[in-house]
């Protein structure tokens, strides 16, 4: 994972799984007897959070960080969550459970899969942060439930076997996932000079050590994508390409289904 260009490891689901689950449940624990009193609401400790990380990235989300943006000492925070880890499975479950979703009932499936695609990445663009985050350990929340519920009935009526249901949505997120982190990158990248003219000062220069008899089809093609895009990388246009070709993957395997069936029964490695 990448936060502006440095290499990170957070990850959902590293926090204690019981008080995890407690808080993110509405069963908050019991505050230590020998703690500050409580005076906020566990949303307005979440909140914080977000917005630290919004801001400054998730690197800037630390314990003391939201105490101190909150006003009160660091021990304070405790009484309301163990510790950073169980904190972000919360700021990950707050974000999803506020997603707009789309009611697409009785659209095509391109169409149903699109708009499941379209928010992920609204949600990613509004929190480049989430991006960054291995979910391989989910925060099961019921922000996360009520997502996973609303995309896999994209999927719905298809004829998909339950777990291929589950394999066509993952496909479908860890491709927008993807273009999200790249999307990220290249805004970061933005921010140390516009790419137009940081083109215009290597340009001249490559052109003296470039050999175009050499790399004939990388000089071509190169030239081409870099015209048409104005940059070496659009991840916009890369954005709308790839999820055309996710589409027209996942295609190969809803077309031969039987729509309107429960779904057939199918082996874990993908065989009927």
């Amino acid at each position: 994972m990448y936060e502006d260009g440095q290499v990170t490891d957070e990850r959902s689901g590293s926090g204690d799984p019981a008080r995890t689950l407690a808080l993110l449940w509405g069963k908050p624990l019991a505050p230590s007897r020998r703690g500050p009193a409580r005076g906020l609401e566990l949303t307005a400790v979440v909140d914080t959070a977000i917005g630290l990380a919004d801001r400054e990235g998730l690197a800037a989300v630390t314990m003391r960080a939201v105490s101190r943006a909150l006003g009160v000492v660091p021990m304070t925070l405790y009484t309301y969550v163990p510790g950073k880890a169980e904190l972000l499975d919360l700021m990950l479950d707050a974000v999803y459970s506020r997603m707009p979703r789309t009611d697409t009932t009785g659209a095509p499936w391109r169409a149903r899969l699109t708009a499941v695609a379209d928010e992920n990445r609204a949600l990613f663009a509004a929190h480049a942060w989430a991006a960054g985050i291995s979910t391989l350990r989910p925060p099961l929340g019921p922000g996360l439930m009520a997502k996973y519920e609303h995309e896999l009935s994209a999927f719905d009526g298809l004829g998909l076997a339950d777990v291929e249901m589950d394999d066509c949505l993952t496909y479908l997120l860890s491709f927008v996932q993807a273009n999200a982190r790249e999307a990220h990158q290249a805004a970061t990248a933005a921010t140390a000079g516009d790419d137009a003219q940081w083109w215009e000062r290597v340009g001249p220069l490559l052109v003296q050590v470039l050999d175009e008899r050499r790399y004939p089809l990388a000089s071509r093609v190169g030239t081409a994508a870099g015209e048409a895009h104005g940059s070496a990388h659009d991840p916009d246009h890369a954005y709308r390409f790839g999820l055309a070709r996710v589409l027209d993957g996942l295609a190969s395997l809803i077309e031969r289904a039987e729509p309107g069936s429960p779904g057939r029964q199918v082996s874990a490695d993908g065989t009927g």
